[in-house]
């Protein structure tokens, strides 16, 4: 009864130009000579050397900082729970006030 009209696909108009053909190409290894280097001098960098002080020092600091970012993390923590806890007191007098103010009409 009722059937689909399926689309045909249209010719194409115009000026058509045929794909190009790309032939292969011939790939002729070159001769490289391998570089002559010379053997690489001793270490040029001077060495880091860790004395008992400075492993201490090093030790202290990272402790100072892992102080630090646990009192800043902390406090904000804190800060987020003081202000969580005006807002539900606010909501508990705002509905108190909003409901005495039902009763009285």
């Amino acid at each position: 009864m009722l059937r689909p009209k399926i689309p045909t696909m249209p010719t194409p108009a115009g000026l058509v130009t045929p794909p190009a053909v790309v032939w292969p190409t011939a790939v002729e290894p070159i001769a490289v000579e391998p570089v002559q280097t010379s053997p690489a001098p001793g270490a040029q960098r001077p060495t880091v050397q860790i004395t008992p002080g400075t492993a201490l020092a090093v030790i202290g600091a990272g402790t100072a900082v892992v102080l630090v970012v646990g009192t800043v993390l902390v406090s904000m923590l804190l800060a987020t729970a003081v202000t969580a806890a005006s807002v539900a007191v606010c909501a508990v007098v705002v509905r108190s006030l909003i409901a005495s103010s039902a009763k009285r009409r």
